[in-house]
């Protein structure tokens, strides 16, 4: 088991009591790059130039003074001297031409070699905004953020949902629920970017409109538990309980339960849909990973798992399907395991595992590039980039000072939100531009409460 729940609603707060405000860092302005002028001086003749400049003009200044005997003899020892220079200071020839030691057709061969190889990407090793995140629960097992394709982040703190929209910077509170049905153990936005799930403490989903700002339904007699858990499959919410139970709930329908899954003995506190919307990957707390498969699902009975895979020592609650191979899940076990772990769910083969040293908490996968994020707890409480298949180390940033519980990521893929048990909202611009900003974004799915107001 992991260290899970540690509420931090009865600290004493010494920061800004206000949520979702930003806290302003002084940043050093870079120093010039200062340079300064040598002159070359090889192709200068001092020694003329100080003639020309001293005895050389006498006779310019003088005319009196000069016969012509003596101009005469000036000018033929002017010519024997090669004196007879009008510029003082002047360009030595071109130099020659060089060899070229490699032929023309190698050498257009390596230009268009180098042309192709792509430059580094600059990683900034600081956030780019910080903000207040008061009465964050400090609980490894919950799901307390999401950035919804409307460009719009929600977080829970305490029993409050509140929306950041990331486009105007405004901050809007959402809902609170009552004491005896908090805190809010989970947040999920739908497809469409408009609408929002909110899991509860006391076994309860509530579905919202963020647009009206208005409760659509609320989803009851799935769980026994608090629901730590939300993973939206089209018009399909799947819920993970501390009960152990996971429930596809058509919220669609007056009786939402279509499927249940049974597998886990504890607390489910990771799940995702793949992106083709056929595999469901479940974490708990329980070290078990379960792949589930959408086709073999029933409504009349507890469907079976496809695989069930026991390699992890800790609880799994990072789960990352891979954008680029679908088959390919990457998974993160909790502080009694702290590695990340590669899987074909195909065949349920385990690819590769890395030992990060610490507790691993979330996972995301870079939508441009081969790429993987992980964010940690003890000791260093860092964000990891790694590069995928070699695993190699990119980047660590570092800045929260407790354990990174939360990660989302941009519509865009290019900028990453962390929320960590020091109370702070922090965004990362570690992925990088898209390849092509003129890309359009993709469509956001049919609205899945299309038919919501014939429910009855």
């Amino acid at each position: 088991m992991d260290a899970g729940s540690l509420s931090s609603s009865g600290t004493l707060k010494t920061r800004s009591r206000y949520p979702l405000q930003e806290q302003f860092i002084q940043r050093k302005s870079s120093k010039e790059n200062l340079d300064r002028f040598i002159p070359n001086r090889s192709a200068m003749d001092f020694d003329y130039a100080h003639y020309m400049l001293t005895d050389g003009n006498k006779g310019k200044e003088n005319p009196v003074g000069s016969s012509p005997s003596r101009e005469a003899y000036r000018k033929q020892l002017a010519e024997s001297l090669n004196m007879n220079r009008t510029r003082i200071l002047a360009f030595k020839n071109k130099p020659p031409a060089p060899v070229d030691l490699i032929p023309h057709e190698l050498s257009n061969l390596t230009q268009d070699n180098n042309r192709s190889i792509k430059p580094r990407r600059f990683i900034p090793q600081t956030s780019e905004r910080t903000l207040d995140a008061p009465d964050l629960v400090d609980d490894y097992y919950l799901n307390l953020l999401d950035w919804g394709s409307g460009n719009v982040l929600a977080i829970a703190l305490g029993s409050t949902v509140y929306l950041w929209d990331a486009t105007s910077g405004s901050t809007s509170e959402l809902v609170t629920v009552e004491d005896e049905d908090g805190p809010v153990t989970s947040v999920s936005w739908a497809p469409d970017g408009r609408h929002i799930a909110v899991g509860l403490n006391n076994s309860e989903v509530q579905l919202w409109d963020t647009t009206s700002n208005r409760q659509l339904r609320t989803l009851r007699g799935g769980h026994r538990q608090r629901v730590g858990s939300l993973a939206w499959n089209n018009h399909v919410l799947t819920t993970g309980g501390m009960d152990g139970r996971i429930i596809n709930n058509d919220v669609r329908i007056r009786s939402h339960i279509v499927e249940t899954y049974s597998g886990h003995e504890q607390e489910v506190c990771g799940l995702k849909w793949s992106a083709s919307g056929s595999q469901l990957a479940s974490g708990g707390n329980d070290n078990l990973l379960y792949i589930w498969d959408r086709a073999t699902a029933s409504s009349n009975s507890t469907t079976q798992w496809l695989h069930r895979l026991d390699d992890h020592t800790s609880a799994v609650k990072a789960l990352a399907w891979c954008p680029f191979q679908g088959n390919l899940l990457a998974t993160g076990g909790g502080s009694g395991d702290r590695c990340i772990k590669f899987w074909n769910t195909h065949t349920g083969a385990c690819l590769n595992s890395i030992d990060t040293g610490s507790q691993v908490c979330s996972l995301l996968w870079n939508k441009n590039e081969r790429e993987l994020l992980s964010s940690h707890g003890f000791t260093q409480n860092q964000l990891t980039l790694w590069k995928y298949p070699s695993m190699v180390k990119m980047a660590e940033l570092t800045g929260h000072t407790s354990r990174v519980l939360f990660m989302a990521q941009s519509p865009d893929g290019c900028t990453v939100a962390s929320a960590a048990a020091d109370e702070t909202l922090r965004f990362w611009n570690v992925f990088g531009a898209p390849e092509s900003a003129s890309k359009a974004a993709p469509k956001a799915r049919a609205e899945p409460f299309s038919n919501v107001n014939r429910i009855r």
